[in-house]
């Protein structure tokens, strides 16, 4: 069987920094395993039991509770599902599937149909903003509203600056565990924000896993013609991946009257002060048109 990791032992290490990130939520989760058409799907439940059904997607070649605690202020009103992003490191089937075509479109499909739920609201950070995007193309119904954060899919950074800035570090770290370098990538993912356990988790999965390299379709205006749902996009002017200023020039094009816009001086990975703003915005959005 094709597996994403390099090694059991460097799945073990991954998997025990997942079980740890849990232990910092300070509420009850459920687990559960989903069939889906492309393969078994680990989903974290979690929330308030009769709130409106809210899914949020992973970071890609992250796991899922890291960015997941990003949002951990809405399980107060809402009842969140979060699956393992399939294909990348967590419980999930290691299955990988094309980000290009409807894929993910019908991955998702069979998750929602799974719970019953004919549409509802989603968050997807960096890579599962992406995810979303390809379920705006393919099944725009399926989608209430929508907060994408610092997402793929609308238009990348500069390849020079990711080469010199992620992949040469990345390089020199895994092939020596140089400290230095990992912290240079850290810095540069989230502006000097990164703590000392993401970074843990970011290095491990960079030294143990083949990291996914296909990042999600470039959204199309054509793609997005009937898809009307109010949509939240939240920036960083100083994403490497993503930057703020690029995809704000681009979205409007692509959203039109649908769209809210908030960008913030931040890096790919927001700080702490930062996720309290979004945290904000998002029950505002949430308050507006999920009621």
């Amino acid at each position: 069987m094709k597996t994403i990791y390099r090694s059991l032992d460097g799945k073990d290490k991954i998997l025990c920094q997942y079980e740890e990130y849990l232990t910092l939520f300070e509420t009850p989760i459920e687990r559960e395993y989903v069939e889906t058409r492309f393969g078994r799907t680990h989903v974290l439940k979690m929330g308030k039991e009769d709130g409106k059904p809210l899914f949020i997607f992973q970071g890609g070649n992250c796991i899922n509770p890291v960015t997941l605690s990003w949002f951990k202020g809405l399980v107060k009103e809402y009842k969140v599902y979060a699956p393992d992003t399939i294909g990348h490191p967590g419980y999930s089937d290691e299955t990988r599937i094309s980000a290009s075509d409807e894929s993910f479109a019908l991955w998702i499909q069979d998750l929602l149909d799974f719970y019953g739920i004919e549409s509802c609201a989603f968050i997807g950070p960096s890579y599962g903003g992406g995810i979303i995007l390809r379920l705006a193309a393919f099944q725009p119904e399926r989608i209430h509203c929508a907060v994408l954060v610092a997402p793929a899919g609308i238009i990348l950074g500069s390849k020079l600056k990711m080469i010199k800035d992620i992949l040469i570090p990345m390089l020199l770290y895994k092939m020596n565990g140089s400290a230095k370098s990992m912290r240079q990538i850290a810095d540069v993912m989230s502006a000097k924000t990164m703590g000392s356990l993401d970074e843990s988790i970011i290095g491990n999965i960079f030294k143990h896993t083949l990291l996914e390299q296909e990042m999600p379709k470039i959204t199309t205006m054509e793609e997005l013609e009937n898809y009307r749902a109010p949509t939240l996009l939240i920036t960083g002017t100083n994403d490497i991946f993503f930057p703020g200023d690029k995809i704000s020039q681009k979205s409007a094009g692509l959203f039109g009257d649908n769209l809210e816009l908030k960008e913030y001086d931040m890096g790919h990975f927001p700080s702490g002060a930062f996720l309290e703003k979004i945290d904000a915005d998002i029950k505002a959005f949430l308050k507006k048109y999920y009621l």
